[in-house]
């Protein structure tokens, strides 16, 4: 039995159980050496675990090592042409949007309902409605809520109603024109861009399904800029573009009418850029 364990590849002391059947074990099947495990299964898996482990070069982050593929970005989304779209524009993106003209890019931005002109109204407003209810409400109490505003002979009937009257429906407006300058109804910016061959006209509304309008065409399709102006109480100073097959398409602002010399100055502009005609100067 010694002889035959020292003949033994093994060298670690052996169990009691297999202890009777080393001893009946020929030699040669004792001699005989251990297969090494296989690793066919296992051998496929090593590279791509080598590569998605290899250190990643500085200045790319941490996403480099999760391998090539994670580095490729989607493409972005290609806008619809010729329709109305709802973007993700922030309003902050716009607010800050200055005058660019480049001999491919022309970008000029819009001012909506920000602007010294409404909140200069909004607070004439509000102040006004302030008064009329804190005076209809001292005519209906008979006693002076404020001490610059006298109500004693104002009597609620017919007069203090009338006053409250006026009061409640200036708060709406004054509501109204609060909101208005919020949101920021009317900004946005025209863009002219002859890299992509597109025209983007883009417009910020009331709170809903258009708060975002963003309106795109061929800018081959821009036949002439058309010109707009009419003067009197209500004056109208507006630069168009007419486009094929469509209605024209206003690009000044609303509300705040421009001077002469800058309607005329932009719509050159504008037609010097596209290379179209202009009508109505």
């Amino acid at each position: 039995r010694t002889s035959l364990r020292a003949n033994t590849p093994f060298t670690a002391p052996l169990p009691p159980r297999l202890t009777m059947s080393v001893a009946f074990a020929s030699p040669a099947l004792l001699a005989r050496p251990r297969a090494a495990p296989s690793t066919a299964r296992f051998g496929a898996r090593r590279p791509a675990r080598a590569a998605a482990s290899t250190p990643a070069p500085r200045g790319l982050g941490a996403r480099a090592s999760l391998g090539p593929a994670s580095r490729q970005r989607p493409a972005p989304a290609a806008v619809p042409r010729g329709r109305s779209v709802v973007t993700h524009a922030e309003p902050d993106t716009v607010g800050t949007l200055s005058r660019t003209s480049t001999e491919t890019c022309l970008i000029d931005p819009v001012v909506g309902a920000k602007r010294f002109s409404n909140f200069f109204w909004a607070g004439v407003v509000t102040t006004g409605a302030t008064g009329f209810l804190i005076v209809g409400a001292s005519a209906f109490l008979e006693h002076n809520l404020l001490w610059f505003l006298d109500a004693s002979e104002i009597k609620f009937f017919p007069q203090g109603l009338v006053m409250s009257f006026y009061g409640v429906a200036g708060t709406l407006l004054a509501t109204y024109l609060w909101l208005t300058i919020n949101w920021d109804v009317g900004a946005g910016y025209n863009e002219f861009n002859k890299e992509e061959g597109i025209m983007r006209i883009f417009r910020y509304g009331f709170p809903g399904k258009n708060r975002r309008i963003n309106l795109v065409s061929n800018l081959s399709d821009v036949q002439a800029v058309r010109v707009e102006i009419r003067d009197g109480v209500n004056p109208q100073r507006v630069v168009y573009v007419r486009c094929k097959g469509k209605s024209d398409i206003p690009l000044t602002r609303i509300g705040q009418p421009m001077t002469l010399a800058e309607t005329e100055q932009k719509a050159a502009d504008l037609a010097k850029f596209l290379g179209v005609p202009i009508e109505g100067l």
